[in-house]
């Protein structure tokens, strides 16, 4: 009786201690707020236009497995314009948000590389004289990103790229023949785990 007595409560303090550890496992890196900082180009047309410059954004991202995550975020960038058209060719200030599912090898959390696809919509704020050539406007995106992520206790950093085809891209008239095109940045992270 003794004995059984101690097995089971032996069982009970393993269930207990595994469930808790369980529980902490969950409980710190299910959730990822952090910072980006980088920089990015338009491509097409417009990137024979524009020249490279800031690329920032603000993400959280949830991991309910650890082969799935989501992200939605804001970003924002600035573009400089140097058109041959215009006197003084204005900065493109883009600020919009997105969001984003990603996948990733479901045995690597500590190192974790990702590919993801998602929805976007920003407003291009042209600022300086734009002649009818650029005006401000809201465009569609459809953000491909890539990327790498460090994960250790409460910290998270990582590299990602990535690559928004413009849907829509009504704020420039670059060309008669346009050609399409998108906005490629690359950027680092860096934030906390919960």
């Amino acid at each position: 009786m003794l004995r059984q007595t101690l097995q089971g409560g032996a069982l009970l303090i393993t269930v207990l201690c595994a469930g808790s550890a369980l529980a902490a496992e969950k409980k710190q890196g299910d959730v990822n707020v952090f910072l980006r900082g980088g920089v990015g180009d338009y491509t097409g047309d417009l990137g024979d236009l524009s020249s490279t410059g800031p690329q920032w954004g603000l993400t959280l991202n949830v991991q309910p497995t650890t082969f799935l995550g989501l992200e939605v975020g804001y970003e924002g960038s600035q573009n400089k314009v140097s058109d041959t058209r215009l006197f003084d060719g204005p900065s493109l200030v883009r600020n919009g948000g997105s969001a984003l599912i990603k996948v990733s090898p479901p045995f690597l959390t500590a190192v974790r590389p990702f590919a993801g696809v998602g929805l976007g919509l920003s407003y291009v704020d042209v600022r300086g004289a734009g002649a009818g050539l650029y005006d401000s406007d809201l465009m569609e995106e459809v953000p491909l990103a890539v990327g790498l992520e460090f994960n250790t206790g409460g910290l998270t950093a990582g590299v990602r790229g990535t690559y928004r085809v413009l849907i829509d891209q009504d704020f420039a008239d670059v060309a008669s023949n346009d050609n399409g095109g998108g906005l490629m940045d690359a950027s680092l992270t860096l934030g906390a785990r919960f």
